[in-house]
């Protein structure tokens, strides 16, 4: 692991500009394996002028130009984009639905290249409501004109200091709550499945959420949160053992798949976005393979998929060399476990043609 002297100071401690002049200095590397299909299940798209953070269309554009194959797109909820300003607040959440189905349109004319960008999409419901959040479902299922697949429910919770920089807090108790738990239960009728964003320590309860809901797949982001900073910064061993123990739960039930990515995020601690340029594939790769071959290992290919999270991995790497390690990282893997990995499971996830 690279360490980091540096105090956390969130996922997104460069602004856009700061991003963008940091990239310039990194030495563009060649794009490894050109022709091989890759579905990115994981990307957001939003713009938020107060803090000086902004990714959009063709940002996104950019980054899937650099080389890579990338046939589809999933966009996943962030930052309340594009909500709703107005109206009842539960259904504030489908003007995201209604931007992102727009960009499905836009991605399908073809007009800007091959890629099907938002292909697929990952909304926001208050699950708290309980049953009430049917409407909303069916609302959001109306505007995602036949491209809404999930609902992402940001669950991370910490009571330390990373806790302070969790956008969508959840209280510790969350999982096990009734009323939650009714509003679980109005996914799988409507076709939609559960995400989950949270750190490692949760990954128990999850699996005992999990456990409850057998017919709602539930797809675990970022390989489960695994923090590396502030508290938990000196307690390595102690932290990969529990996390792995929360991987060994969830991967005994059927239902829940992961995405292999977020690791270019700094609660991570591994510190790339500290360093003089963006991080090589070289640089990530010993760093990153164990933690990719952890999930590997206990889910099976068919159950894990590859994911960029960007922009928020940007803070660590270019949209290449995230790319690049991922298939330095299974080389020595199965052609068709890694077509599992790189396409294959997203397709079947997401219900991609």
């Amino acid at each position: 692991m690279a360490a980091s002297p540096h105090a956390f100071a969130g996922n997104q401690p460069k602004s856009t500009s700061e991003l963008l002049a940091w990239h310039k200095l990194a030495e563009p590397e060649p794009v490894l394996e050109p022709d091989l299909p890759i579905v990115d299940p994981h990307h957001h798209l939003y713009e938020d002028p107060a803090r000086g953070s902004r990714y959009m269309l063709p940002d996104l554009l950019a980054d899937i130009g650099q080389g890579h194959r990338i046939t589809h797109t999933v966009y996943v909820e962030a930052y309340y984009s594009m909500w709703r300003q107005g109206g009842p607040e539960q259904m504030r959440p489908v003007g995201e639905i209604e931007f992102a189905a727009g960009l499905g349109a836009i991605g399908a004319s073809g007009t800007y290249g091959p890629c099907q960008i938002a292909a697929a999409m990952v909304g926001h419901a208050d699950l708290m409501l309980g049953e009430a959040v049917g409407a909303v479902l069916d609302e959001e299922l109306i505007a995602g004109r036949g491209r809404l697949r999930g609902i992402r429910y940001q669950l991370a919770y910490d009571p330390g200091p990373i806790g302070s920089f969790i956008k969508h807090k959840s209280p510790p108790d969350r999982l096990v709550d009734p009323q939650f738990r009714r509003g679980v239960a109005q996914l799988a009728p409507r076709g939609l499945h559960l995400e989950s964003w949270l750190f490692h320590h949760q990954l128990k309860d999850l699996a005992e959420l999990a456990k409850a809901f057998p017919e709602t797949t539930v797809v675990l982001n970022h390989v489960g949160g695994l923090i590396g900073v502030e508290q938990f910064r000196d307690r390595r061993a102690e932290v990969l053992a529990e996390w792995r123990a929360g991987l060994d739960a969830l991967a005994a039930l059927d239902n829940v798949v992961v995405k292999i990515g977020g690791l270019g995020m700094a609660v991570f601690g591994f510190g790339f976005e500290h360093g003089a340029s963006p991080a090589s594939s070289e640089e990530l790769l010993p760093v990153w393979q164990p933690l990719i071959m952890d999930c590997i290992d206990r889910f099976g290919a068919d159950r894990c998929m590859f994911e960029s999270n960007f922009p928020v991995d940007s803070q660590s790497c270019s949209y290449r060399a995230l790319w690049n390690t991922y298939k330095r990282a299974t080389g020595t893997l199965s052609s068709r476990e890694r077509e599992q990995l790189f396409s294959g499971t997203a397709r079947r996830i997401y219900r991609l043609s």
